[in-house]
C-alpha cells in the first residue's frame, strides 16, 4: 500500500531547563544548563554529586491527587508532557474514535525509586509490607498505559525499549504505525525519571558517568576532556497525526515526519561499534525512507553523550553516512549538553527539538563545547546557535546492547 504522510502538530516537554516547551525552548536558545547538586538522595557517599534534575515539578499541576499517588515520578511526567502535546495538538478526542488514536512512549528503565523501596521494604517488613502497587507503579509500560487511560485513547499502545535509544524508536515505530494505516494520531515520545540511588551507583560503577563537580564541565559532548555522560530525567512527547486528518480539523503543523531508520551494531554489550558503521547505516535508511539525499541534510541532534566512545564514533557515523562533504557543511549539535543524558526519554526530548528546530529555523548551540577534539571535527555550532532555513534534519539514538535509531523530518508543503 501507499505509505501515507505524517506530521507533528503538538509537543510536551519537561525537562531540567523547563517545564513547558516554551520554557525549554527559550532555555535552548539561551544555552541554559539544568544540571546542578544532587537533591534526590543524599549523595556523600557518591563520586558522583550532580544530575540533571527537573525543577519544581508538581504532578497535581496536570493530573488529580490521586492519579499523582498512584504514579510513580516518570508516569508523572510522561502524563504531563502528554496533556501540554494534547492541548497544543488541539486535538478533542470526543470527536474522535478512540481506536484510531495511539500511544507510543517508553521509558528504558521504569521506577528505581519504586524498585528500591519496594526491596527496603521487603528485607525490613517482610513480603507482607510490599506496597500493592508496587508492581503497576514499577513497570516501563506503565507510561503509555497511563496515557492512554487518561485521555482515553484505544488505539494502538506499545512501549518500545532499547534504553537510551527508547524515545526515537517509539516515535519511529508511531510514525510507521500512521504510515501503513494502524492510527490516524499517535502520541509518541519517551520518559524517564531513574535520579536514584541505585540507578547513579550502577552507572559510576561501570565509569559511565561524569564525576565533575562542576556543571559547567560535566556534560561537555564532543570536548577533547569528555569523560562520561551527566544523568538526567524528564519527557518529551509529540503528537504525530496523518496529514488528512490534521488538514481536515485545521492543526498547527510543526513538520513533516518523513524518514525513521533503525539497526544494531550487533558489536558489545555497551560500546558502539567504533566505525560508526551501525548508526550510519541507521541515518542511510532515515534519509532513504524520506527520499532524500545526504546532501539534503541541514541539521543533525546528535546523540552526543559526551563520552569518549560514543562522541568519536558518532562522528565517524556522520561522515559515512553523509560523505565527507556533507558531513563538514552539517550543522550538529547535542541537547544533552544542557539536559544531561535522559536515557529513555533523550529521544523523546530531542524530538521535540527537531520539530522546533525545523518550524522556527533555529539551531541551539552544543554548549560547553570549548576545547577542539581532533576525532570530532565537524561543525558542533561551538559557542553560539545558528538561525536559518531548515529543511531537513535528523535526529540520532544510539543505545546499550548496539540499538541505533535516527528520524527524520522535513519542513512542510503542501
Amino acid at each position: 500500500m501507499e505509505k501515507r504522510r505524517v506530521v507533528v502538530t503538538g509537543l510536551g516537554a519537561v525537562t531540567p531547563i523547563g517545564i513547558g516547551v516554551d520554557a525549554f525552548w527559550k532555555a535552548c536558545r539561551e544555552g541554559a544548563c539544568g544540571i546542578g547538586p544532587i537533591t534526590q538522595f543524599d549523595t556523600t557517599d557518591y563520586k558522583v554529586k550532580i544530575a540533571a534534575e527537573v525543577k519544581d515539578f508538581n504532578p497535581k499541576d496536570f493530573m488529580d491527587p490521586k492519579s499523582a499517588r498512584r504514579l510513580a515520578r516518570f508516569s508523572q511526567f510522561a502524563v504531563a508532557a502528554s496533556r501540554e502535546a494534547m492541548e497544543d495538538s488541539g486535538l478533542d478526542m470526543t470527536e474522535e474514535n478512540p481506536y484510531r488514536v495511539g500511544c507510543a512512549v517508553g521509558s528504558g528503565i521504569g521506577s528505581l525509586q519504586i524498585f528500591t523501596d519496594g526491596l527496603r521494604r521487603l528485607d525490613t517488613k517482610g513480603p507482607n509490607m510490599v506496597p500493592p502497587l508496587f508492581i503497576p507503579m514499577m513497570i516501563s509500560n506503565m507510561a503509555a498505559g497511563s496515557i492512554a487511560i487518561t485521555f482515553g485513547m484505544k488505539g494502538k499502545n506499545i512501549n518500545i525499549v532499547t534504553a537510551c535509544a527508547t524515545g526515537t524508536h517509539n516515535i519511529g515505530e508511531a510514525f510507521r504505525s500512521i504510515q501503513y494505516g494502524e492510527a490516524d494520531v499517535m502520541l509518541a515520545g519517551g520518559t524517564e525519571a531513574c535520579i536514584a540511588e541505585i540507578g547513579v551507583a550502577g552507572f559510576t560503577q561501570l565509569t559511565a558517568l561524569n564525576t565533575s563537580n562542576d556543571p559547567a564541565r560535566a556534560s561537555i559532548p564532543f570536548d577533547r576532556d569528555r569523560s562520561g555522560f551527566v544523568i538526567g530525567e524528564g519527557a518529551g512527547i509529540l503528537v504525530l497525526e496523518e496529514l488528512s486528518h490534521a488538514l481536515k480539523r485545521n492543526a498547527k503543523i510543526y513538520a513533516e515526519m518523513s524518514g525513521y531508520g533503525a539497526t544494531s551494531d550487533a558489536y558489545h554489550i555497551t560500546a558502539p561499534s567504533p566505525d560508526g558503521s551501525g548508526d550510519a547505516e541507521a541515518m542511510r535508511f532515515a534519509i532513504q525512507d524520506a527520499g532524500l539525499e545526504p546532501e539534503d541534510i541541514d541539521y543533525i541532534n546528535a546523540h552526543g553523550t559526551s563520552t569518549k566512545l560514543n562522541d568519536s564514533s558518532e562522528t565517524k557515523a556522520v561522515k559515512l553516512a553523509l560523505g565527507e562533504e556533507a558531513a563538514h557543511r552539517v550543522r550538529i549539535s547535542s541537547t544533552k549538553s544542557m539536559i544531561g543524558h535522559l536515557l529513555g526519554a533523550a529521544g523523546g526530548v530531542e524530538g521535540v527539538v527537531l520539530a522546533k528546530t525545523v518550524a522556527d529555523g533555529y539551531m541551539h548551540q552544543t554548549v560547553g563545547l570549548v576545547n577542539d577534539d581532533p576525532e570530532c571535527d565537524l561543525n558542533y555550532l561551538k559557542g553560539h546557535g545558528e538561525e536559518g532555513v531548515v529543511r531537513a534534519a535528523l535526529s540520532n539514538s544510539l543505545a546499550f546492547g548496539g540499538h541505533n535509531a535516527a528520524i527524520l523530518m522535513t519542513r512542510y508543503e503542501n
